[in-house]
């Protein structure tokens, strides 16, 4: 029963949010389309604004794959990182993960492909891409959207909560599986 009432409520939920919204703007006498043309309009200078922090992005992680850094720095961490149940095919992931979201999920497809899904090694993976962010890209790309050039210490924040976010997956996993 309670899993057809949660099934009923995210399946109607975001139209009832949209209707909601488009009803209170025409009760309030809000010029809906005109607005929402003034919003796509902002939404496409801040695309164009953010063009080169982005492709800042991806040549780093490219440059990364290609060295062969990200492998080294996966051997070098592989004999501590076992002690806690960690797995080398893990390592690129928590590399990677604080770069870019479209890259931790190639790295996670790859993990999961190879070990399966019931593997320890995919759930493990499964909760660190859900428990970290793209620390890189958020900075890239949402400071330089608003133009804050000086993050020092959101990148030192950033990087705090990603190595607490993948210590918290690798407890859990731990104590779950």
């Amino acid at each position: 029963m309670f899993q057809q009432i949660m099934d009923l409520i995210s399946l109607w939920l975001l139209p009832l949010i949209l209707i909601s919204i488009l009803t209170l703007g025409l009760f309030k006498k809000v010029p809906l389309y005109e607005v929402f043309t003034d919003g796509a309009k902002e939404g496409f200078k801040v695309a164009i604004n953010i063009i080169p922090y982005l492709v800042a992005i991806i040549v780093g992680i490219s440059m990364l794959r290609a060295s062969g850094l990200i492998e080294i720095i996966g051997q070098l961490l592989a004999p501590l990182l076992s002690h806690f149940r960690v797995s080398a095919d893990v390592i690129p992931l928590m590399i990677v993960r604080s770069l870019s979201g479209s890259a931790a999920l190639g790295v996670f497809s790859d993990i999961a492909n190879n070990a399966g899904p019931d593997a320890y090694t995919t759930k493990l993976a499964a909760i660190m891409v859900g428990s970290s962010e793209t620390t890189f890209y958020v900075l890239a790309v949402y400071f330089g959207a608003v133009g804050i050039s000086k993050f020092r210490y959101a990148i030192l924040t950033g990087l705090i909560a990603d190595f607490i976010g993948i210590a918290a997956a690798v407890l859990v996993c731990n104590w779950m599986f």
